[in-house]
């Protein structure tokens, strides 16, 4: 099965760390609101969804979400969740951290699209 999502392992650090401090979280990624399109990270729960969000599946144990209108654009590329130094202009947990996380993507083969799973809308 392929994954839609995935996460670096630099970014598994900063989750840990995140963890330690707001218990479980949640990511959506956002669709050009404040910080462009960065993933943004949450306590779980904090932000809320609707029928029209899609859950990609999870990262490091977090629960991945994105827009359905904005995973028509995304669907055919594998995203990679990773972290970078910089502040970014978003709500996300990491911010006062001095750090932002961001979405490197590639495009699926036609191999691991046939392996993709059905994507899920609303909350998980």
């Amino acid at each position: 099965m392929t994954e839609r999502v995935t996460v670096t392992e630099k970014a598994k650090e900063t989750i840990d760390q995140l963890r330690e401090e707001h218990g479980e979280l949640m990511f959506h990624q956002s669709g050009g609101c404040c910080d462009g399109s960065s993933p943004m990270c949450f306590p779980d729960g904090e932000l809320m969804l609707n029928e029209t969000d899609v859950w990609l599946g999870k990262i490091h144990g977090c629960n991945f979400y994105m827009s359905q209108d904005q995973f028509e654009y995304w669907k055919h590329t594998q995203l990679t969740v990773d972290i970078t130094p910089g502040r970014g202009a978003s709500f996300s947990l990491e911010i006062p951290l001095g750090l932002r996380f961001v979405i490197k993507s590639r495009l699926f083969t036609e191999e691991e699209q046939e392996q993709l799973p059905p994507v899920q809308f609303g909350a998980n």
